[in-house]
């Protein structure tokens, strides 16, 4: 039995050097040879911490929230961006402002070239760096096909070969969105991800693809981030003087329905995660996409795996040996074969380089008309394509296959083509190839417009945006529909219960109701009702193949894309007052304690008596309506009917907000996780555009609701595990990261804040305990609630039949609950409607396991049989009989209860789709406040320091509930002092004599707003005559027709500035990019100073 092989990553670039010193020399005074550039994964090159999540959680946090808001933080999808520790060498390579992300040009393309190429290029002296900016792009491909610069990658046979001696892993491939050249593999089982450095070691890997890496031997390994106390680097001196690896809480989000789905999720959301952070700890999403079946097989239908699977475990546990003998280092590895590509491939947005493109022409400029005819021939084939998401590549873009309106406008030398935002996919990347090659599909509109960045974002996550087809359509009944006669006969009828809807104001998917009713001595009989949306969404029909494939509703900015028609989420489903509705419902006899003492579950037919806002609930636990003198209608509810008053509704909330408070007290103490921040949210026109922002938190009406949601999902959970124990379609949470909570634990402790995380409940009372220490200071504790999110993992569906649950591998983290799963939102999720028929065979196989006990041992009648599956105590016995099981056999057929291997894909996509639909949130968010940003032009604030170093500081924007890095290195008119022993920085405005190149060094106003103390007094004291608006003329030159005076609350600081961690300061935010790429919000000082001429 072999165990870990370790490998050293091969120098691909390492020809070249031999080859540069055979070709001549051009004769140059004064001239040196550059040295020849090697693409290996080197000490050079960015060490940038592994973050959680490829993106963040929203700022809007209004994820699902069932279990989102006990996870919830104040991100966005952009904001958590991963604490970045850089290098020296890197630094001095950029030379340049970090805030665009797009200016990392680390790609293949700059280090290393062909020797055919028709022009010399010259290289910098260090390893690495990168090409001068005067030889584009577009000559750099169309050097391709003269030499391999890439390894080939293994066959199928040899990656089922090597996976089974565990010579290999299978992974999921992870790019740093601070720098592409740095990825992260996660392999099952391991508790430290794999660092994939460099071109040649990534191989042709592009973010989300599956991929089979071989992990380098021990000698190779690079020191973990934060494992060095102290060193002479000030780059690992930044290191230890930042707050934890920051990455995306994966938060489930709806934006309409603001109920309970997603408490406890870490994705994200954020998410922003969002795709702009990398995942250090990926849950069972990943684990279970990769390989369901067998850990490292290759092929995941492989019936007999268990032979591979030990030779794999061993290795696994080998390589976690050496991990736990030596914390300090992380194991780097290579690509050595793409298993499974990632659907982002076929989703790549993007702007091409027309103008280098038109500039790489020969004679383009000295003679446009005699060269326009030639503009598109064979000679010049490629133009680049620079994504907007920085993990991935620059591509080339073949102009034959450019659309027709393209290349039509590139023949008349439009050089507006490269403002327009396009979609465009990977089509090939070989050996031969620096790129890859691209095919452009289509063009969204310019660049920096809504509608067009709109579009872009769905493309990018692959959402369904079209209509819905005649053949999905005609699966639903026609309208007006009424309950059959059949479903009244079979069904209990509830339409004579007092029950309502709770929902934001927008909301028309109405798919939750409750209802209360006073039984005797303390004890009330609660009950949640559900849309039955399983009826009319019958299994492998074209409705229920549409809804599958889109899994969940998307929130847009007003709008959504519904996962059902609107006739079924809207009309006959929806739990609308006044009409006669089919549901699902489960009751409990619940005391003031919050015990639950019995309940019962089954199909209903309900008629809800009206519908309330938020707000409605809000003001009657607030006391603030009364029942004398309360004229609904005027109050914007919904008409009573049949025998019900607005008294029955008003007694109904009050007593359910009791109920729910006990349960939520209850819940708590049993070890629940709560970390939730108020939640930004941003104020649109008539146009949909934001103009402004504000924050909002949630209310006792919000968690009413949110108690008995969680309640319904747990108790679905517990009874389809008990009758169906291998095809129930459970959530679980696993455990954090261990390594990332212990940095924030020792972060923490180094504030003087006490923090315990052995568990989900101690970690809770210890966050309870820092929030009374910091009531004064809210935005550390919103900082510190933020950064708890980070060391949490996914939250994800799963097949039980398909995880082993001797240790706990079901239990839900956050909730500290050992089952759950989603029942309560059918109209927008698609497990919901798996989880409905799964329980609906339940209570079937329970009815008819009942009838026949009491058929054949008691004709007398007498009561012999107890329900074994939907009560509260569970009969074992009676479940593992025969004739229960082949009740429950009968029962799934007859709904179509999905196969574990149907049920384990089924899984998988839901939780992509699930992934994706948080991406779009992110994005929209990300969206959103560029809109606000380019709108006001300039933003000023105050900023709370994260992280600190020589080069430069993560600083935490509290209006925005955003983080951004500022960076003040080699910036001319800036002096810049670091004081190692007390991580103290001092800026000062001095320009300072400049050595070497001069495009290494930025100007002053790149990275702070210098005004005169001259220029602030006047916004004060406007002379006689002027008003605001001629504001903008007293300070010409500084602000760029900015509205000043909205900075009057914010003072600027003055040079010298000294800086510390969580030191404040004032900042000033602007919208960076759009037109022709990526969007951004860029982040300066705000300083006052009488030297900004020097």
């Amino acid at each position: 039995m072999k165990g870990v092989v370790y490998e050293q990553t091969p120098e691909v670039g390492g020809d070249i050097s031999k080859d540069n010193k055979k070709k001549k020399r051009r004769p140059r005074r004064g001239s040196k040879q550059s040295p020849s550039v090697s693409v290996s994964s080197s000490a050079t090159e960015l060490r940038i911490e592994a973050s959680e999540f490829s993106g963040t959680c929203s700022i809007f946090n209004s994820v699902e929230p069932e279990e989102e808001h006990l996870l919830q933080a104040s991100n966005v999808a952009f904001n958590s961006l991963p604490t970045m520790h850089l290098s020296e060498e890197v630094a001095a390579r950029e030379g340049g402002s970090m805030q665009d992300q797009h200016m990392f040009q680390s790609d293949f393309s700059e280090s290393i070239f062909s020797q055919s190429c028709p022009e010399p290029i010259a290289l910098d002296a260090a390893v690495g760096s990168h090409v001068k900016k005067s030889f584009p792009l577009s000559q750099q491909i169309e050097c391709h096909g003269q030499k391999k610069y890439f390894d080939s990658h293994w066959s199928s046979e040899a990656v089922t070969q090597e996976l089974e001696k565990g010579n290999a892993f299978k992974a999921l491939f992870r790019v740093n969105v601070y720098n592409r050249l740095e990825a992260y593999c996660k392999i099952d089982g391991v508790p430290t991800d794999i660092l994939i450095s460099g071109a040649a070691a990534q191989n042709r890997a592009v973010e989300g693809d599956i991929v089979l890496i071989k992990v380098d031997r021990f000698s190779l390994w690079t020191k973990m981030k934060g494992s060095i106390l102290t060193s002479n680097n000030p780059a690992v001196m930044e290191d230890n003087n930042l707050l934890p690896t920051a990455t995306e809480s994966v938060l489930d989000y709806c934006k309409e329905k603001n109920k309970v789905d997603g408490v406890g999720e870490y994705a994200d959301c954020s998410s922003v995660l969002p795709q702009n952070v990398i995942t250090e700890n990926v849950g069972p999403t990943v684990s279970q996409h990769v390989n369901r079946n067998c850990h490292h097989g290759y092929d995941a239908s492989l019936a007999d795996c268990s032979s591979e699977q030990n030779e794999a475990v061993s290795a696994v546990e080998k390589l976690c040996a050496t991990i736990s003998l030596f914390p300090s280092k992380r194991p780097t590895g290579r690509v050595v074969a793409v298993i499974e590509r990632s659907p982002r491939q076929d989703a790549v947005v993007g702007f091409l380089g027309v103008k280098e493109w038109f500039f790489s022409r020969e004679g383009y400029m000295k003679d446009s008309k005699k060269n326009r005819p030639s503009l598109l021939s064979s000679r010049r084939e490629y133009i680049p394509l620079t994504p907007t998401d920085p993990k991935f590549p620059r591509m080339m873009v073949p102009v034959k296959s450019l659309p027709d309106c393209i290349k039509e406008r590139l023949e008349q030398c439009d050089g507006m083509v490269e403002m327009e935002l396009v979609a465009a996919c990977i089509v090939d990347w070989r050996e031969e190839y620096m790129f890859p090659q691209a095919r452009v599909m289509h063009v969204f509109g310019r660049g920096g417009e809504l509608q067009s960045h709109i579009a872009a974002i769905l493309f990018e996550n692959a959402i369904h945006s079209s209509d819905f087809s005649p053949e999905t359509l005609s699966c639903l009944p026609r309208v007006p529909w009424e309950v059959p006669r059949e479903e009244l006969q079979s069904r209990r009828d509830m339409r004579n219960l007092c029950l309502f809807t709770i929902d934001p104001s927008t909301a028309t998917d109405l798919d939750d109701a409750l209802s209360v009713q006073w039984l005797s001595n303390g004890i009330y009989r609660v009950g949640v009702h559900i849309a039955d949306v399983s009826y009319f969404v019958l299994p492998d029909t074209a409705l229920d193949i549409e809804a599958q494939l889109r899994s969940t509703s998307v929130y847009l900015l007003h709008s959504k894309l519904s996962m059902l028609p609107s006739l079924l989420s809207e009309n006959i489903g929806s739990l609308n007052p006044g009409v006669d509705r089919l549901a699902f419902s489960i009751f409990w006899d619940i005391n003031l304690a919050g015990q639950v003492l019995d309940r019962w579950i089954g199909r209903t037919v309900i008629r809800s008596c009206c519908k309330l806002s938020y707000e409605h609930a809000q003001d009657i636990i607030d006391g603030l309506l009364d029942v004398e003198g309360f004229n609904s209608s005027e109050y914007g509810c919904a008409d009573f009917r049949g025998q019900f008053e607005w008294s029955d509704v008003i007694r109904s909330v009050k007593c359910l907000h009791e109920i729910s408070k006990s349960l939520k007290e209850k819940r708590f103490n049993d070890g629940a996780l709560s970390l939730e921040n108020h939640k930004l949210v941003f104020l649109l026109d008539d146009n949909g555009i934001p103009y402004d922002s504000m924050f909002c938190g949630r209310k006792d009406s919000n968690f009413l609701v949110e108690e008995f949601m969680l309640l319904a999902n747990r108790t679905a959970a517990e009874v389809i595990s008990r009758a169906y124990p291998s095809s129930a379609l459970l959530r679980r949470h696993p455990e954090p990261n261990l390594r990332k909570l212990r940095e924030f634990e020792s972060f923490c402790s180094k504030h003087g804040l006490a923090l315990e995380t052995s568990s989900s409940g101690q970690l809770q009372q210890s966050l309870e305990r820092i929030r009374l220490d910091l009531k004064n200071d809210t935005v550390l504790l919103d900082v510190l609630i933020s950064y708890a999110t980070r060391p949490m993992q996914f939250a994800a569906y799963f097949s039980s039949g398909d995880l082993d649950d001797s240790v706990g591998d079901w239990s839900h983290y956050a909730l500290a609950v050992p089952l759950y799963t989603h029942f309560t939102a059918p109209l927008r999720r698609y497990p919901d409607i798996v989880v409905h028929r799964t329980l609906a065979a339940t209570v079937d196989a329970e009815e008819m396991y009942v009838k026949h006990k009491r058929r054949v041992l008691s004709p007398t009648g007498e009561r012999v049989a107890r329900r074994c599956f939907t009560g509260i105590s569970f009969d074992k016995d009676g479940a593992k009989s025969a004739e229960a099981r082949e009740a429950l056999s009968g029962a799934a057929l007859k709904h179509r209860v999905p196969r574990p291997d149907i049920l384990a894909d089924v899984a998988a996509h839901c939780n992509e789709r699930k992934l994706a639909s948080r991406h779009v949130k992110d994005a929209i968010d990300k969206l959103c406040m560029w809109l606000l940003l380019r709108k006001k032009e300039i933003i000023f604030s105050e900023a709370r320091v994260l992280g600190l170093g020589p080069r430069f500081m993560s600083i935490y924007i509290h209006k925005l509930a955003i983080e951004r890095r500022i960076h003040y290195d080699e910036v001319d008119g800036l002096a810049v002092e670091w004081l190692d022993a007390t991580s103290t920085l001092v800026l000062s405005n001095k320009r300072f004599q400049k050595r070497g190149s001069q495009g290494k060094y930025r100007m002053l106003d790149e990275v702070a707003l210098v005004t005169s103390p001259c220029s602030l007094m006047q916004e004060v004291d406007f002379p006689e005559g002027r008003g605001i608006e001629d504001s903008a003329t007293l300070t010409e030159g500084y602000t760029s027709n900015c509205c000043i005076w909205e900075s009057l609350d914010i003072e600027p600081a003055v040079f010298p500035l000294t800086v510390r961690l969580l030191s404040t300061i004032p900042v000033v935010l602007h919208a960076v990019g759009g037109d022709d790429g990526p969007l951004d919000i860029g982040a300066r000082l705000y300083i006052s100073s009488y030297f900004q001429g020097l």
